[in-house]
């Protein structure tokens, strides 16, 4: 079955950098929309940043100029790069991918990682 691997958490202080990896795996076919999504505690689940269906990149307004989102589509792997880290990046971060498998029988399904806690301190 497909599954999406994040890794890469930790905590770091305010300033510090930070690079998650997130893993699909699973009779994959082709992976299209997919992005970076965080909750905060008591907070609703939000985007960081994503590449859209076509290719564009977007980034959430409080993390531009800090974040950086890439892929590689031979690892089936993206990566969000987080520099200058601050307190308000505190939450859980989720791999999130519109992924065609095996499984699906030519659609397109959505799938969610497990999360990974990214903990920045004052």
């Amino acid at each position: 079955q497909v599954q999406l691997v994040e890794s890469g958490g930790g905590l770091v202080q305010s300033g510090g950098s930070l690079r998650l990896s997130c893993e699909a795996s699973g009779g994959i076919l082709g992976i299209y929309a997919v992005g970076w999504y965080r909750q905060a505690s008591g907070k609703e689940r939000e985007l960081v940043a994503g590449f859209s269906r076509d290719g564009n990149i977007n980034y959430a307004d409080s993390v531009k100029g800090r974040f950086t989102i890439s892929r590689d589509n031979v690892k089936k792997a993206v990566y969000l790069q987080m520099n200058s880290l601050k307190p308000e990046d505190t939450a859980v971060y989720y791999c999130n991918a519109d992924i065609v498998s095996i499984y699906g029988l030519g659609s397109t399904e959505n799938y969610w990682g497990q999360g990974t806690q990214v903990t920045v301190s004052s």
